[in-house]
């Protein structure tokens, strides 16, 4: 049986990220080359197109079903999507739930390091501590927020930070419900 028929068998003909049934592809999980059909997923061509910049949040809250998946591989693509939107409230809330067994932790997080090895620049929170999208980060200095009339207290905790801001040297996450850019060096890895 060919690995697209054990894909389809296993997932009962239906995307296994969204449950979509047209436009079925086979997708191998890095670093794998699938190989194998545990290495595989079976997806729709949307999920295969937004895989690489998750931007459609409302397509993606389908994974707060498919990452129950008992499918290692469907767990591993759910987590890394998550962690992709997560600062997303909704989206660092599923990952924050979600649990992996430790060698599926391990292959979600083989995939993130190739792409962040990618990134020409290197963040470093106050303490020379290296930060990776995804990190939470405390402030360690009350931050005047301009533009938005607020003061980001030092000792507030920031979940799921992004380092695709737009700034070098900055983040971006959420503090009193807005998205804000941070220095930095104004913060510590917890």
């Amino acid at each position: 049986m060919s690995i697209e028929q054990q894909l389809l068998t296993r997932s009962d003909h239906r995307c296994e990220l969204c449950a979509a049934t047209e436009q079925l592809a086979v997708h191998a999980v890095a670093p794998h080359h699938g190989e194998q059909a545990e290495h595989c997923v079976l997806l729709c061509q949307t999920c295969r197109q937004a895989l690489d910049s998750p931007q459609d949040q409302h397509h993606w809250r389908c994974l707060n079903d498919s990452m129950w998946n008992i499918e290692p591989a469907v767990q591993v693509l759910a987590w890394r999507t998550l962690k992709k939107l997560s600062s997303e409230a909704w989206a660092q809330d599923l990952l924050d739930m979600m649990y992996l067994e430790p060698e599926v932790q391990e292959w979600a997080e083989a995939g993130l390091v190739d792409a962040e090895e990618d990134d020409s620049e290197v963040l470093l929170d106050s303490n020379g501590v290296r930060l990776a999208t995804g990190d939470s980060v405390t402030i360690i200095k009350d931050l005047d927020v301009k533009g938005a009339g607020f003061t980001a207290k030092r000792g507030t905790v920031v979940k799921g930070i992004n380092l695709n801001a737009s700034l070098p040297g900055h983040i971006m996450g959420r503090v009193n419900g807005m998205q804000i850019q941070l220095v930095a060096a104004f913060l510590k890895k917890v």
